[in-house]
């Protein structure tokens, strides 16, 4: 069932969201995944969408590279921000929340991060797909 404050946006967009919304990759490629932490890859190329995907878990990113990327979230907002290399933001969720979003990198240049989340958040990790990608 669509959600109206999505219904602004393109048909796929509002079908894989509803797939995709307890999707617990958060990266291209997991490098590595302890009883600590799981550190991610994230690669996106000029003009590609890294899927919707949910973060349960305390974490933080840094960039790799500068760019520009645009953040579609579940309530229907867009947001656009000028990435630069070595920006890192720190993320902290408290029981049952989460961030549900996908990037998409809108600039000339291919969006890299790395990410690392904390297996011991206050939420339990997700599931993650069998080959660890989205």
């Amino acid at each position: 069932m669509a959600d109206e404050r999505r219904a602004h946006w393109p048909k796929d967009l509002q079908d894989e969201i509803e797939a995709r919304a307890w999707n617990g990759c958060v990266g291209t490629k997991l490098l590595s995944d302890t009883a600590r932490v799981r550190v991610w890859h994230l690669h996106i190329p000029p003009g590609v969408r890294f899927p919707f995907h949910r973060h349960v878990l305390n974490y933080f990113w840094t960039a790799l590279a500068d760019g520009r990327a645009r953040n579609f979230f579940e309530d229907g907002r867009l947001a656009d921000s000028e990435i630069q290399r070595g920006l890192t933001r720190h993320f902290e969720f408290g029981p049952g929340e989460y961030l549900l979003h996908s990037v998409q990198s809108i600039g000339t240049t291919t969006l890299d991060y790395t990410t690392v989340e904390f297996l011991d958040s206050p939420n339990a990790p997700l599931p993650l797909l069998p080959d660890h990608s989205n």
